[in-house]
């Protein structure tokens, strides 16, 4: 079973952290939802409350095929808390997957992950990451996927569906939701 761990900061963006959380456990991803708080409700920025699986301090020292980072104003909150960056580098350097939607791809940046590097992000960080392919709403450069934000979500689900499992079952998933 594939493994991934999700983080959710306050002010997740909610579409970017839910549908690939249920595309992901449809395909039978064994996801992690783990707050970065010591809380287990986790306030998206438009009021919808999740309560995580656990907590990132709880799941420290394990490892998963993916780590997804969703986007929206609680990425401030990602890049400000050492344990993201130790996360995202355990991750890089491994065998997993990173996945970053929206503004969050500035969490790879701040780990050096992005020099020389194909990838997407929500313009409104266009200061920040200056060759983000903007005409492509998701992009897959090695073991990273980044995609542009909530208007791209199901896609990212969907290409995590096919890069975890196999593009046969990402095509049967998004049958399913009428993709």
């Amino acid at each position: 079973m594939h493994t991934v761990l999700v983080l959710l900061a306050e002010g997740f963006e909610e579409i970017e952290a839910i549908t690939p959380i249920d595309l992901l456990r449809r395909a039978g991803a064994e996801v992690t939802v783990a707050a970065l708080s010591e809380g287990m409700h986790v306030s998206g920025r438009n009021g919808v409350t999740l309560h995580a699986d656990t907590t990132l301090a709880v799941v420290e020292g394990r490892s998963f095929d993916c780590l997804l980072l969703p986007g929206g104003p609680g990425v401030k909150h990602l890049r400000a808390d050492p344990r993201v960056r130790q996360w995202v580098n355990r991750q890089h350097s491994g065998p997993g997957w990173l996945a970053a939607i929206c503004a969050a791809p500035t969490v790879l940046q701040d780990a050096g992950l992005l020099e020389g590097r194909a990838y997407t992000a929500h313009f409104s960080v266009a200061n920040e990451l200056h060759h983000i392919c903007s005409d492509q709403r998701v992009v897959v450069d090695g073991r990273m996927i980044t995609s542009r934000g909530a208007g791209t979500a199901l896609d990212f689900g969907l290409t995590l569906v096919e890069k975890l499992f196999s593009p046969e079952r990402a095509a049967e998933i998004g049958r399913s939701v009428c993709a």
